[in-house]
């Protein structure tokens, strides 16, 4: 294995080794005339290009560690995430996990004809949860959400914040040893924003490693311990979290001055 990047903020055992890796994917280069577009109609003729979402990055995340991931958008944050979780293919290097990652959002697949109890049980008992710890949890997984008045209504009748604060609930009725947290598949309220926050804190106590990626800094100062700075797909810095964010946000400041700059009409002469 190639030398791996460390940070002094470590503790306890290794939970993710990130070594060195590159994820790239294909994506359909709609730039082709109409015309011929008209006449292309095998898939095999059109023209696809490759995108480097994320660039030979390395790190090591130990128990106990809330990582924050930040960058503009597109900078690869998600797709790294997802990278971990086992969801999208790396296309080079390596990643090691001393357990399944649980990535909220898309961790616990929740059946929409089902009802919101069959929903808890099914979903519990495909993130690894013993039925037996789901049915002792169940009035505060149902409590937590906020839904028990729709509990026993089959789940397409949920909002969409009842169904991600139900995701929520579920996935962290037991501290996994990974929790991945992804603020862009998250659509609960301020308030419930606020108490999954504190969860997350408390599962920290209990030695788990937390990864979030949020645009909100303040999310970030709030939860994490350190953080990853990704821009164009490479980590640019890996740190204690006030040290990253205050660079971070004096690199965005400068960027978007500049961008006003360029916007502003010649004085006339």
């Amino acid at each position: 294995m190639s030398e791996l990047a460390t940070v002094s903020v470590a503790a306890g055992d290794p939970t993710v080794v990130v070594d060195r890796v590159d994820i790239t994917y294909r994506i359909y280069a709609d730039s082709a005339p109409k015309l011929r577009k008209a006449f292309v109609r095998d898939r095999r003729q059109r023209e696809y290009r490759s995108v480097e979402a994320v660039r030979d990055v390395s790190f090591v995340v130990r128990s106990g560690e809330a990582v924050g991931i930040i960058g503009h958008n597109g900078s690869g944050k998600s797709t790294l995430l997802r990278g971990i979780a086992g969801l999208v293919p790396i296309t080079a290097g390596d990643i090691y996990a001393s357990s399944i990652p649980v990535l909220l959002g898309v961790a616990a697949a929740l059946e929409p004809d089902l009802s919101g109890r069959r929903n808890v049980l099914l979903g519990g008992t495909a993130l690894g949860i013993p039925r037996e710890s789901l049915e002792d949890r169940f009035e505060e997984i149902v409590e937590f959400a906020g839904v028990e008045e729709f509990i026993d209504l089959p789940l397409r009748a949920f909002s969409s914040g009842m169904r991600s604060r139900l995701q929520f609930a579920i996935a962290t009725a037991m501290t996994p040893e990974i929790l991945m947290v992804d603020e862009s598949l998250s659509t609960g309220d301020a308030e419930f924003k606020e108490r999954s926050d504190e969860r997350i804190r408390g599962m920290l106590a209990e030695a788990g490693s937390v990864f979030l990626v949020s645009h909100s800094m303040r999310s970030i100062r709030d939860v994490c311990t350190r953080v990853l700075w990704l821009d164009h797909g490479r980590l640019v810095a890996d740190g204690g979290t006030d040290e990253v964010v205050d660079a971070y946000e004096r690199y965005m400041g400068d960027r978007k001055r500049k961008r006003k700059q360029r916007k502003r009409p010649p004085e006339p002469r």
